[in-house]
């Protein structure tokens, strides 16, 4: 394991105004993505809508990494200039998903668990040869008013996270941890932030065990948001103080960066939530975004699948890495969304 390379790769993901663009949907995820733009999901479309987002000028300004799905890891441009290749040469580090996905959790009805760690050592090995400098692994963790998320179902998945984590560091491989407490749900934003405190004292408990180097990995965790059927929702503010409250307790001043998933918030509120953060003032670590409906929401809408609209698609994306850019100090307004 080397220390230093891992301390570097993961700080350059995280550099000033700098994020992660989460472009890692499997293939049934981006299926449902490109229906909903009337695409098929065809191999070429997908290479084809990757390569739109790649070749973007001017991401590389604030997007430090892309995570990638494995199928895309192993393509290339037009040109035959593979995915990875073209990403490191404009400064962006390739990053890759390894999990295979949450699936229902044995004797615990109602809670998952994430699958993926069977022969994951050797898929690891094989991704760096690949170029992958970096990889992203996901928990799921719902809240309902029935006793879940129980706690052997945050103990399963914390494990699991751990051991990945120390897997990829073994490789050289910086892990992004990803514990997804969801808001799908009628909780509150109390109840969000109780379960998202267990499970990341939990997280941090594991990762010491397993020796994982705090400074060469990233966190991605979720905001402390009240869910999506919940009658009432939390200003910017309250959403702020809570997040930060919570990753003050439990995430370590060791972690270098948290890169936020969206989850499923719309690509406004992700971006208002982050900038609220930044503008409370310095924190122990960089407060950044690893955004995929969020970022890629107005390219989809944009593009369409036709040809003649790639570069629209292409100026959407950069406004909302820009936007983000923005957030990562603070100095982000609602007001911008209309601007040019």
């Amino acid at each position: 394991m080397n220390i230093d390379e891992l301390k570097s790769v993961a700080n350059a993901i995280v550099a000033k105004q700098k994020g992660v663009l989460a472009a890692d949907e499997s293939n049934p995820t981006i299926k449902k993505r490109l229906a909903a733009v009337n695409v098929e999901s065809t191999e070429e479309n997908r290479r084809r809508y990757r390569e739109i987002l790649f070749t973007t000028d001017g991401i590389e300004r604030y997007v430090g990494g892309v995570i990638v799905f494995d199928e895309t890891l192993r393509q290339s441009t037009r040109d035959g200039v593979p995915f990875a290749k073209l990403l490191a040469g404009r400064g962006i580090v390739p990053g890759i998903k390894v999990d295979k996905g949450a699936k229902p959790l044995a004797l615990f009805p109602g809670n998952k668990v994430t699958e993926g760690l069977d022969g994951l050592r050797d898929r690891l090995a094989e991704y760096r040869q690949l170029g992958a400098q970096f990889a992203k692994w996901r928990a799921v963790i719902d809240i309902n008013e029935h006793g879940i998320p129980s706690p052997y179902a945050i103990h399963a998945n914390v494990h699991a996270l751990a051991r990945y984590a120390a897997l990829c560091q073994e490789v050289d491989l910086v892990p992004i941890v990803e514990p997804e407490v969801l808001m799908d749900g009628a909780h509150d934003i109390a109840r969000c932030e109780e379960v998202t405190s267990w499970v990341l004292e939990a997280v941090f408990n594991e990762l010491d065990a397993h020796r994982v180097v705090l400074e060469g990995m990233l966190l991605k965790p979720n905001m402390v948001i009240a869910g999506k059927k919940s009658p009432r929702q939390a200003s910017v503010h309250e959403v702020a103080e809570a997040t930060l409250r919570c990753l003050r307790r439990y995430v370590p001043a060791a972690v270098p960066g948290i890169v936020f998933l969206s989850g499923g918030q719309s690509a406004e509120d992700a971006t208002d939530h982050l900038n609220a953060m930044n503008a409370i003032g310095p924190q122990p670590w960089q407060l950044s975004f690893s955004y995929g409906r969020a970022l890629q929401a107005p390219v989809l809408t944009a593009w369409q699948g036709q040809e003649s609209h790639a570069a629209a698609a292409q100026q959407a994306l950069l406004k909302r890495c820009r936007l983000n850019g923005l957030a990562r100090d603070g100095k982000y307004a609602r007001a911008m969304e209309t601007a040019a």
